[in-house]
């Protein structure tokens, strides 16, 4: 059969991903703190994006509601405004030429009476207000200052560690080349103030004897704080001992046998350390009030507290009220009066830049909308499903799964998964990803509702928690105590999820329980 190229007209669909769908499907998946500083960006970056004053609530939506009409209902509260879509006429506009209006009235109205006032007895009548122009460049607001006032910008800078460790090598030793190798050990320390780099790897990169890198670390482990510099765990803690004055035989042959201390291995320990019961009681007292990660005081930025996404409070009637957190959704409106003006007097490549704003602005309010809108359908289904744990507690979470809710709201599966990823929600029972109340299903043991597998790992928890000295529980014996409370789990599964509990297993607990030292 010969080949032959031949020119084919076909006509086909294919999904085609626009650059507004691919923003959109981010902003979806954003947590509030990206969303906040992308809104920032786009604010600087679109002359027609505003960002809007504070306004009502979202207003609260039962989860017994139909769930549209109460999505578009606080959808709505939340994200429009007084005045959306025509900045000149909102009361929430504070132009320049309204300031002045309203400054002039308030002036004018204090000087009603006294237009023959001095030009002194004004300038005290304007301090009393507040608008002279010395109060009024105090503030940072006038023409005087040219800016507001940052508050930021007299708070003192925080101290990292690099920062301080360098501090104190600049005291502790005048040698210019000693001073080069401890700057590049300082800079080999992590956050944790663990020496991630060897001494004979510093010393071939620097061109240094291995001697003189030793001594130069020996030096910085010397700085505050204690056990900075260590490269390994037994080391940070005997550093920290050092500092004490408490590393004496007895502690180093502890330090140096860690496995067993982690084991719980007391008979092992008292035999290796050379001491009685209670002597090992108050050297393991000891290494737990050390540091074993003592530079974690400088590491790292400043932590973000997590706001919640989602409030959920209980009614009057037993139902729940659900609503958005405004705090965690900017605001922001178009300016649709000054795309306007600029259209109208402004030039072709002004009238294009302005149309493509203006197109970008329309997509990014919209967007922010239907992000609201799909947060607040998928929290309420997931509160109208996990009723029970609101009001009994873990025992009763229930089995869930994406599948369960895109079903009820009408979203694909990875819609719903961008939706709870890094999103929170405020309950009467904490704070909580919406990613936790999504749990895997264990099978009932004699039929009937499946159980939910955090429920069951807070089971195993409690039996732990209420286990008798004499009378440990091996994994085999929570296997059957579930079993009577008709749950079918099978043994590692129970070992599995008792290490996710970081709960040592039987052998350690009885150790520990029976050992005074472990007290």
């Amino acid at each position: 059969m010969a080949l032959s190229a031949k020119m084919l007209l076909r006509q086909g669909q294919s999904l085609v991903m626009t650059p507004q769908l691919l923003q959109a499907i981010k902003l979806l998946q954003y947590s509030s703190v990206e969303l906040a500083a992308f809104v920032e960006e786009e604010l600087e970056r679109n002359p027609l994006l505003e960002r809007a004053e504070e306004g009502p609530d979202p207003t609260p939506t039962g989860i017994d509601a139909p769930p549209a009409p109460a999505v578009d209902e606080a959808s709505a509260a939340l994200l429009s405004g007084p005045g959306e879509g025509d900045w000149a006429t909102s009361e929430f506009a504070t132009s320049s030429q309204g300031l002045e209006e309203s400054l002039g009235s308030e002036v004018e109205n204090a000087f009603d009476g006294d237009r023959d006032l001095s030009p002194a007895a004004e300038q005290n009548k304007l301090e009393a207000m507040g608008l002279s122009d010395s109060a009024w460049s105090g503030v940072g607001g006038g023409e005087a200052s040219g800016e507001a006032s940052n508050i930021e910008a007299y708070v003192a800078g925080q101290s990292t560690l690099a920062d301080h460790l360098g501090e104190q090598l600049a005291l502790a030793t005048s040698d210019p080349v000693e001073r080069m190798i401890g700057t590049a050990v300082i800079d080999a320390i992590d956050e944790a103030g663990y020496l991630r780099e060897g001494a004979e790897e510093i010393a071939d990169r620097l061109g240094a004897s291995l001697e003189r890198v030793e001594k130069v670390i020996a030096l910085v482990q010397t700085f505050e704080p204690a056990g900075i510099g260590a490269r390994d765990l037994a080391e940070c803690l005997a550093l920290q001992l050092r500092e004490q004055d408490r590393f004496d035989p007895a502690m180093q042959a502890m330090v140096a046998n860690l496995p067993l201390v982690a084991r719980r291995d007391f008979a092992a320990l008292r035999k290796i350390c050379g001491v009685d019961d209670e002597d090992l009681k108050d050297m393991m007292a000891e290494i737990r009030r050390l540091d074993p990660k003592p530079g974690r005081a400088f590491g790292g930025g400043t932590i973000q507290p997590v706001a919640p996404d989602v409030i959920v409070r209980a009614a009057r009637d037993g139902s729940w009220l659900i609503e958005l957190n405004s705090d965690a959704l900017p605001r922001v409106l178009v300016n649709q009066t000054y795309a306007v003006t600029v259209s109208r007097n402004g030039g072709e490549e002004d009238k294009s830049y302005l149309s493509q704003c203006l197109q970008t602005a329309n997509w990014l309010t919209k967007s922010l909308e239907q992000r609201a809108r799909t947060i607040l359908k998928v929290s309420t289904e997931i509160v109208r499903r996990q009723d029970a744990f609101l009001a009994k507690g873990v025992e009763h979470l229930r089995p869930l799964n994406l599948k369960n809710i895109a079903d009820a709201v009408g979203l694909h599966e990875s819609t719903v998964s961008r939706v709870t990823s890094n999103k929170y929600m405020a309950t009467p029972r904490g704070l909580f990803e919406l990613k936790y109340f999504f749990t895997a299903s264990i099978a009932a043991h004699g039929g009937g509702d499946a159980h939910s597998a955090e429920a069951v790992r807070f089971k195993i928890k409690q039996m732990i928690d209420a286990e008798a000295c004499d009378a440990i529980l091996s994994d085999d014996a929570i296997v059957e105590r579930l079993k009577a409370q008709n749950i079918d789990i099978a043994r590692r599964t129970v070992a599995k999820y008792r290490e996710s509990l970081r709960i040592p297993s039987s052998v350690e607990r009885r150790r520990e329980k029976q050992n005074p030292a472990a007290l």
